[in-house]
């Protein structure tokens, strides 16, 4: 199955209270897991920068990974990137295919 990363901003007052934040989270996740039932959680982190978190999952397709970017923003993120990703290998095998 594809990979996907997924890059998330919250709005300020989306990151004061942990419990909340917990809430919220789990909430989301049970959204995720009802939408789109075949998505893989690989990780999830916190950050510090310009995303707040960054979760690696899986996905069948683009769209469905379209789906998980909506329903983030639905849950109140002010951003929701889905980006797709290869592994190291996959990328240095696609490098030597392309340079001949």
């Amino acid at each position: 199955m594809p990979t996907f990363v997924l890059m998330t901003t919250l709005k300020p007052s989306g990151i004061k209270n942990a419990d909340d934040r917990k809430g919220k989270g789990q909430q989301w996740l049970e959204d995720v897991h009802k939408a789109c039932p075949d998505v893989k959680w690989v990780a999830h982190y916190a950050l510090l920068g310009r995303y707040d978190f960054m979760d690696i999952y899986e996905a069948p397709d683009e769209t469905t990974a379209h789906k998980v970017s909506l329903i983030s923003r639905q849950a109140g993120a002010v951003t929701a990137e889905s980006w797709p990703a290869i592994t190291y290998d996959h990328h240095l095998r696609l490098m030597a295919e392309v340079s001949g």
